[in-house]
């Protein structure tokens, strides 16, 4: 069937290239209409008293539409944006265009799952079409060797039997055009943050890298890394570093916003396999993004359970909400360096190593005893690769509530601390105050002897906290 207009709505699938809803629009559609639209509901304050997404992590967003807007220019279209309810906007927008469908890539979450479905209700009831595309995984939810309901709750069992029954589709080719209506159209604006409410917060200088949002600069550091400063083939000896921009490959702000598409980095993988080395290290990144596929079928198979207290184990709900207890953890104040540096890095650049959202998350929920949602909520608000469904499944994860065999996942923060930064130069690099502590005691400054710091000029509960817990390696 040969449609006269189909609007294109872009969601977490900010690029051109290996676009399924894009490409079979291009196909099927005489007249291609793209459409992002910011919704108002994702940047609302919470309960916590912080907004769903905060300011680093929306000027990612905004940088990343702006880009889509630029590349769909150079295809011969443009980029519509509208502020409001997507359910509420693409039907104004299809009725006031007459156009025929709308194309959208599909979601797996509850609020989601719930515009999702409000549009192709709305939709129907005005004689428009819906067709929703799977384009959000490595492995196609189609080619998956089980059906949904039955995706292994042990990660391990999902991944062999993936790899070993399972293939993954190759990419869908770049657009060389796309056919734009040529009548007036009023295309909207791209944001600013003061449009959401929310202050301008340039990411700190001491970032491991100068994030940008778009599918520009997601190519650019995929090239960087792979290519040009070739760091695939140590990947998996360094990926659990703190400090510098090539320990980890950082592709994961680009993937959640689907600025780069899963598949792609595969097949950057397999060529890089082929003409520079394949060993452990190329394969443990194709591992890590069947970690991220894992999470997000889950998520399909669990629903809303993942968002509540008990996650998809019905454990007792015994979490503290002391909210004094949880802004400390947040503003990185607990007097524990390792956890306060992790969390200086994250409020000021947005970003944080996973190691360190392992020991922050355990922290929290293990020796703080702080409801696991409230870290979850933390982390959306702050991550620029925040993706619902891996920082969802790894809260429920550390927590002891999701999918892992063992029961408690307890990080010993000082002996995690001295085994990846036993120089402390982490903890120089985010706590200045504290950097003239030697390396031998930096990680546990509250065992020197008052007169011992007062000769390194701190005063601990002035100059740095006391620790809000007490333990030893």
């Amino acid at each position: 069937m040969k449609y006269n207009r189909i609007i294109v709505w872009f969601r977490n699938d900010l690029r051109v290239h290996d676009h399924a809803s894009l490409s079979s629009s291009i196909e099927k559609g005489k007249e291609v209409v793209p459409v992002f639209c910011f919704d108002p509901r994702n940047f609302r304050e919470l309960d916590l008293g912080i907004s769903k997404s905060g300011s680093i992590r929306t000027k990612f967003l905004i940088e990343s539409v702006d880009n889509l807007k630029k590349n769909l220019q150079k295809l011969g279209a443009d980029l519509i944006i509208r502020i409001g309810k997507p359910e509420e906007k693409l039907i104004e927008m299809a009725l006031e265009l007459k156009a025929d469908a709308i194309f959208f890539t599909e979601e797996v979450t509850e609020e989601e799952k719930k515009v999702e479905n409000n549009l192709e209700k709305a939709a129907w009831g005005k004689g428009i079409e819906t067709k929703s595309f799977w384009q959000s995984t490595l492995f196609h939810i189609e080619d998956l060797p089980f059906p949904i309901n039955q995706i292994p709750e042990v990660f391990t069992q999902f991944r062999k039997e993936c790899e070993k029954f399972s293939r993954v589709k190759k990419t869908i080719g770049l657009p060389t055009k796309i056919n734009f209506p040529s009548e007036s159209i009023d295309m909207g604006y791209i944001p600013k943050l003061s449009t959401f409410g929310l202050p301008d917060k340039p990411i700190s200088s001491k970032s491991v890298l100068g994030f940008k949002g778009g599918e520009d600069e997601g190519k650019k550091r995929l090239l960087t890394y792979f290519w040009e400063n070739d760091c695939l083939k140590s990947y998996k000896e360094t990926r659990n570093g703190l400090l510098g921009a090539d320990y980890s490959s950082k592709f994961s702000s680009w993937l959640s916003l689907g600025c780069i598409s899963p598949r792609f980095v595969y097949e950057e993988v397999i060529r890089y396999e082929k003409g520079r080395k394949k060993n452990q290290s190329t394969y443990w990144l194709i591992f890590e993004l069947i970690w991220r596929d894992y999470f997000r079928f889950i998520c399909r198979k669990h629903g809303s359970k993942v968002f509540q207290i008990q996650g998809i184990k019905n454990n007792v709900d015994n979490w503290s909400k002391d909210k004094n207890l949880f802004f400390k953890w947040a503003d990185g104040l607990t007097g524990i360096p390792f956890i306060d540096a992790n969390m200086r890095e994250l409020n000021q650049t947005g970003f944080m190593s996973n190691r360190g959202r392992q020991n922050v998350a355990s922290f929290l929920v293990n020796d703080l005893g702080i409801d696991w949602r409230w870290g979850a909520a933390y982390f959306e608000s702050m991550l620029i690769d925040y993706d619902v469904c891996s920082n969802w499944g790894n809260w429920m994860y550390i927590a002891g509530v999701g999918n892992d065999p063992r029961e408690n996942r307890y990080f010993n923060i000082l002996r995690q601390a001295n085994a990846y930064d036993p120089k402390g130069e982490y903890i120089r690099h985010w706590i200045p105050e504290i950097s003239q502590i030697p390396a031998s005691d930096i990680h546990q400054p509250f065992e020197l002897s008052t007169s011992d710091l007062n000769k390194l000029g701190i005063d601990l509960g002035k100059t740095y906290p006391h620790p809000i817990v007490e333990f030893k390696i």
